[in-house]
């Protein structure tokens, strides 16, 4: 088997690896993004999301616990919660009306005895032995994960020491949701993956970065690393006044006489006293969380097929957050999303290479070289794609021998 520098395209390519991963990454020992606690403000209230391709409803009991269960009706597999988000007194099937108490017991099944003593539910049926099933869960500073492993190892654990600081610092207050977006990628959810860990990239694709000085490889920062790779940090610190490289033509990365009709677009306010201005951290597998200046987001990654998936963002801010400082989160926003200044790009760049890697020799890899092969943190340079074969090595070890290559 290569190592992570060297990835095959037919892990992008070959169908019969995604239900593998549904299995082993999936269902396997891995914590996964679900909600933020403050979606969740009072007793009924739910959001639907994903595990892979295992539907999941998140709801507040009336005990005020959270729990995550499996969005499947346990009479024909139809969902239970159909909405994105919302609140109810109980969980309630549309097709044949059975009901579930908010802690996922079963509670009504309509004609239970039949209808005059004839028809409905055999004398051994009970109902407490089909509730909805539970998904194990943890939280972490307002932050709802879920798993389908019992195996999966506490979620401090499994985030790393690093990872767990960074979500306290950016988390160190109650937060309040802005907005949502959207999008399909037409493109391996890997592919996203991988994205989202490669600094390297961000400031040669995304042209309005280094046009507008807000990111450039030339500015401080560096990568992280934890869980031998799996999850990742990139940041960058402060302002660049170095063109460096900037300034060869043979980069697209600078747009010349390009201005903004809006130049308020570019105000920002330094919130953390580390400096950090952009900050990209990838939880294994489908996780990320960004500061991009002063706008927060979650990102999930949810894979529909070997060549198609979906992004969910979910931007939020600080319940105390000032009117000038709300502003600025909300006209930030234009930054990121499926047609933000900087993310639109990533939005179609997974898809070309999903289109460019089809019909590769079976032997043809991608090579991750930049930096070297080693898998480490770095505080020296950001031209690096540690955190990228962090990603591939994490891959590897739960895909195991259904990669031979």
């Amino acid at each position: 088997m290569r190592g992570p520098a060297h990835i095959p395209y037919r892990f992008l390519q070959d169908p019969s690896l995604f239900a593998v991963e549904q299995q082993r990454i999936f269902k396997g020992p891995t914590w996964h993004y679900l909600c933020l606690e403050a979606e969740l403000p009072e007793a009924g209230s739910f959001v639907t999301t994903r595990i892979g391709e295992t539907p999941v409803v998140v709801v507040r009991g009336e005990d005020g616990e959270l729990r995550a269960l499996v969005n499947r009706c346990r009479h024909k597999g139809a969902l239970v919660c159909v909405e994105p988000r919302g609140r109810a007194p109980t969980l309630r099937c549309l097709y044949h009306g059975w009901s579930y108490q908010l802690d996922g017991r079963l509670r009504l099944v309509p004609f239970e005895k039949g209808v005059d003593g004839r028809g409905g539910m055999p004398p051994c049926f009970d109902k407490s032995e089909h509730g909805l099933h539970p998904v194990r869960s943890a939280r972490l500073h307002g932050v709802v994960f879920g798993t389908l492993s019992e195996a999966t190892e506490p979620l401090e654990d499994y985030l790393g020491p690093d990872m767990c600081r960074h979500f306290r610092r950016v988390f160190c207050k109650p937060v309040e949701v802005l907005g949502y977006f959207h999008q399909v990628l037409h493109n391996n959810w890997k592919l996203y993956a991988e994205n989202a860990r490669d600094s390297y990239h961000a400031t040669i694709l995304h042209a309005f970065y280094a046009t507008f000085r807000l990111n450039r490889l030339t500015m401080g920062g560096g990568l992280v690393v934890n869980h031998d790779g799996w999850n990742t940090m990139n940041y960058s610190i402060g302002a660049s006044l170095q063109e460096g490289q900037y300034d060869a033509r043979e980069l697209r990365s600078v747009l010349p006489d390009i201005g903004l009709a809006s130049p308020e677009l570019l105000d920002h306010r330094l919130e953390f006293a580390d400096g950090i201005t952009v900050a990209i951290q990838s939880i294994f597998p489908g996780c990320v969380h960004q500061q991009i200046y002063n706008t927060l987001a979650l990102r999930q990654l949810v894979p529909l097929s070997h060549d198609r998936s979906e992004l969910h963002w979910t931007v939020f801010g600080y319940a105390d957050d000032d009117a000038e400082l709300r502003a600025l989160r909300l006209r930030q926003a234009n930054l990121i999303g499926p047609a933000g200044y900087v993310s639109m790009e990533d939005g179609v760049i997974g898809e070309y290479v999903q289109r460019g890697s089809a019909g590769a020799a079976p032997g043809e890899t991608a090579l991750l070289l930049m930096g070297g092969e080693g898998i480490a943190s770095v505080t020296d340079s950001r031209a690096n794609e540690a955190t990228v074969r962090g990603f591939w090595q994490g891959y590897r070890t739960l895909m195991g021998d259904a990669l031979d290559d």
